[in-house]
């Protein structure tokens, strides 16, 4: 049997994800922001390791380093046949990164299958799709891990730690767990892949909870494959851990192992302008070029009196929320209580083709009165659109009626593209615009965590969220009940049959908050700034060294 090691601290951490310096959606900004965390506790004993997808051409997020760890790196591919490059993560903390060229082992595809089968019942009968590239690249990161481990000779006493996030990686805990024992595992769901299909099919998901059997959708939804390496991951690493306590429920029930610890996703505020002369300065330059866009686009003259509102993230149309958003919208549009105007904008990225060149010619033009001249085209959207008439938010948008004519107090703007400061029309990042907004609204059904509120209450901006998104029941946890506007966050309970009652309650929280003096909009947007306060990664990285620890155990009990 082996020495039990007192220690039960990290001194090695692994971590794996298809997004390491490859920004694809939320769980990216998890990494990324705590990273210089766990880089000042461990100085480059912490390594991200991810696909290279930019061999031969040049990657913002990865600053290569030929002299890194360089007699390690030529060991591995000489001996154990894994080739990656090493450098530095361009985020703060700058940690090292390593990004692994996993399409050689394509060859050995069938061995591995059939390897992940005969060891852990890993069935990929049924695969299809990303799921060859994502074991593919989680063997390859596995032998990743195992060759630093034996090439430096690290032993128990060390406390190696390897965390899998999500599917596409988790293979490789299992890899880890076989060849290397001595390192500890963890598997990290941020979404359960039945869950995320249930309720991506329209399927009611929170109701019906008790009595899915995971295995049986899987089958249904054809996704057997993906869901059976999560599933025994889940249940054969140290520890394993989802994001917050709605998606444990939905491992209990759908991959029937309930987390050993929940790890809510904090972040870090840096990227807000600092001190208060800077910030100011970013909303009020954020407002001028969302109302001057607006204005050019729709030919008004919407004013600073303006209350704007927004929603962004992914282009999931029922799971995010955005059909509920712009329904609550067309109510708000008829009710005769509002008497501001209100502007408010889809930021999702859709399958956009090209700038309007009619809007992009008229906002290049030093004056431009839109009044005078009239809206430019359709006065709904910034972008030109692939399959533009089968897109959803204009489809509704239609059925519903809104067209932005003159008379309406609301009107909506869908900006279909990244805002990534080079989209030809607004030619500013989300963030630099996401401080000029009053209100957001992300009424989400299917959200196990929810960066996208947490990065608006950074900005000082209130927002609407639902107990559906694991950030919402968080909120509502510092007040004890549910949270209002005035806190900074407003949770609307949220089921799977009470469209209606959302769209309502998001209807009449727009509503009174327009009607709001500024001393309290000013209280609330102090109170969302208290909130942001209380996600910083400082308060939730207690629960990754708890998740660290219990790994640890369980290592120390199986060897």
């Amino acid at each position: 049997m082996a020495k039990k090691v007192q220690d039960k601290t990290p001194h090695y951490i692994f971590e794996s994800s298809w997004e390491v310096c490859n920004k694809v959606g939320g769980i990216y900004t998890v990494l990324s922001t705590r990273a210089k965390t766990l880089q000042e506790k461990l100085t480059d004993n912490v390594f991200f390791i991810g696909p290279d997808f930019w061999e031969g051409k040049k990657n913002p997020l990865f600053k290569e380093s030929k002299t890194l760890l360089s007699q390690w790196r030529k060991s591995a591919q000489l001996y154990d046949g894994v080739s990656f490059r090493i450098g530095r993560w361009q985020i703060p903390g700058e940690p090292i990164a390593i990004l692994v060229d996993f399409k050689p082992f394509f060859e050995h595809k069938n061995e591995i299958f059939g390897w992940a089968w005969e060891n852990f019942g890993v069935d990929s009968l049924h695969a299809y799709g990303d799921y060859d590239d994502s074991i593919i690249f989680s063997w390859a990161t596995g032998k990743v891990v195992e060759s630093y481990y034996k090439f430096f000779g690290l032993t128990l006493q060390d406390n190696v730690v390897f965390q899998a996030h999500e599917w596409q990686t988790c293979l490789a805990a299992l890899y880890v767990k076989k060849f290397v024992p001595e390192v500890a595992t963890i598997f990290t769901t941020h979404a359960t892949t039945i869950g995320r299909s249930i309720a991506g099919n329209n399927k009611p998901l929170y109701d019906y909870l008790f009595a899915y059997n995971g295995d049986q959708m899987a089958a249904e939804l054809h996704v057997e494959a993906k869901h059976s390496v999560e599933k025994q991951a889940a249940w054969n690493v140290d520890c394993f851990t989802t994001v917050s306590d709605i998606t444990g429920k939905e491992c209990a029930e759908l991959l029937d192992k309930p987390a050993d610890e929940i790890l809510m996703n904090g972040f870090e505020n840096d990227f807000v302008p600092s001190p208060a002369a800077k910030f100011d300065e970013a909303r009020k330059a954020a407002r001028a070029t969302l109302l001057r866009v607006a204005n050019t686009l729709m030919g008004t003259d919407f004013d600073d009196e303006t209350l704007i509102v927004s929603t962004g993230g992914r282009y999931e149309y029922q799971n995010k929320g955005i059909n509920v958003y712009v329904d609550a919208l067309n109510r708000l549009r008829w009710d005769e209580r509002l008497t501001r105007n209100v502007l408010a904008f889809v930021m999702v990225p859709a399958w956009m083709k090209e700038p309007r060149a009619d809007l992009k010619a008229a906002l290049a033009k030093k004056k431009y009165d839109a009044v005078a001249e009239g809206a430019i085209g359709d006065p709904r959207i910034t972008h030109v659109l692939h399959e533009q008439d089968t897109d959803k938010v204009l489809s509704q948008m239609d059925w519903l009626d809104m067209h932005n004519r003159q008379g309406d107090k609301v009107k909506v703007i869908f900006v279909p593209c990244y805002l990534d400061g080079n989209d030809g029309i607004f030619n500013r990042h989300y963030y630099d615009l996401l401080i000029g907004n009053d209100l957001t609204v992300f009424p989400s059904y299917y959200e196990p965590w929810g960066y996208t509120p947490t990065e608006s209450v950074a900005f000082h901006v209130p927002c609407i969220t639902t107990d559906l998104a694991g950030f919402g029941l968080w909120a509502n946890t510092l007040k004890g009940g549910a949270s209002e506007i005035e806190d900074g966050v407003k949770t609307i309970h949220r089921s799977d049959y009470n469209f209606d009652e959302v769209s309502d309650t998001i209807r009449d929280t727009i509503l009174h908050f327009s009607q709001m003096d500024k001393k309290q909009v000013k209280a609330a947007r102090k109170n969302a700034e208290r909130v942001a306060e209380k996600a910083l990664w400082k308060h939730f990285i207690k629960h990754y060294y708890e998740a660290y620890k219990k790994a640890l155990d369980k290592r120390d009990s199986r060897l």
